[in-house]
């Protein structure tokens, strides 16, 4: 990357992008990229890290059942209401043609996409981010064990009966991306070279090089604790740079924006390809942690260019 690709700026405000977005200027964004809360077993506007963290065990179990299952038919509507008017201001802030890809969790991606459609877009696709997760699912067994008003043999004739059946979750392996599109002006040539943004670039895709790019995007989950840089739903910056390269244009003007910043992967992804980054974070650590990083990736890429 050269000097002239350089971004104008990076950096995450410690700020709720409700009040931080409202600063910014109309159709002065050119894609969303986001993993908003999901709404399901606390992971909400009310996000505690600390508190979710001590009630999740290392099978994923939250609060002691698997995660995903504290079923609530609230969670939906609750997601949909919060985020409908923060995909309104999204509306405003991406130029004609600009995307929006908004990751969320499956049984709730109906209400994701809704939000943005009731919000004025237009719903593009929905693309799933393929990993290989582990099994969630929970046996009976032990509830059927803990029944002391039945006898021995009756337990066990009930556990023989479930024949080793399990909650209804098959092991993960897909997060779904909803794919919203902000409506163009004119045809999508003018659109395009009005506003760069409207088409996308499937020249070189950073994930499976050589094949046009797929709706099913398969890319290793983290890990490791420091490649999540302290965060529980951290994506991989490969898959953040596959999309942006894919739906934005590589030029140093082009901001990518993340309302939901986290620790930062989507704005060390945006550095990568070479575009600008605005992101905002309520958390304060992670906030900090995010600038730390970005920083530090804003420094090897230049020394990069000296080099």
């Amino acid at each position: 990357m050269g000097k002239a690709a350089r971004p104008p700026f990076c950096n995450v405000q410690r700020l709720d992008c409700r009040e931080g977005m409202a600063e910014l200027r109309a159709n002065s964004i050119s894609l969303v990229l986001t993993d908003p809360p999901y709404f399901t077993d606390g992971m909400d506007d009310k996000w505690d890290d600390a508190r979710l963290r001590r009630r999740t065990c290392h099978n994923g179990a939250v609060g002691g059942l698997p995660a995903g299952m504290k079923f609530d038919r609230k969670q939906g509507r609750q997601l949909q209401e919060f985020l409908t008017p923060i995909a309104r201001e999204w509306l405003r802030l991406l130029k004609p043609g600009g995307f929006v890809l908004c990751f969320s969790q499956s049984r709730l991606m109906h209400r994701t996409a809704t939000a943005l459609e009731d919000a004025g877009f237009e719903i593009r696709d929905v693309l799933a981010w393929r990993y290989e997760g582990q099994a969630k699912a929970f046996t009976q067994d032990h509830f059927v064990r803990r029944r002391r008003d039945l006898s021995s043999r009756e337990r066990e004739r009930i556990i023989a009966a479930l024949g080793g059946r399990k909650t209804p979750q098959l092991k993960p392996q897909m997060e779904l991306i909803v794919l919203g599109q902000a409506p163009r002006r004119g045809t999508f040539v003018e659109n395009w070279l009005r506003h760069r943004t409207g088409l996308i670039d499937v020249s070189s895709p950073l994930v499976e090089p050589g094949s046009f790019p797929g709706t099913v995007i398969p890319v290793a989950k983290l890990r490791r604790a420091k490649e999540r840089f302290g965060h529980m739903t951290a994506k991989p910056v490969p898959l953040l740079r596959h999309l942006i390269r894919i739906f934005s244009d590589a030029n140093p003007r082009t901001i990518v924006l993340d309302p939901f910043a986290g620790s930062g992967s989507a704005g060390e992804a945006a550095l990568l390809e070479g575009r600008g980054f605005r992101g905002f974070e309520i958390n304060s650590t992670y906030a900090r942690r995010a600038n730390a990083r970005l920083k530090e990736v804003s420094a090897q890429l230049s020394l990069t260019e000296r080099a």
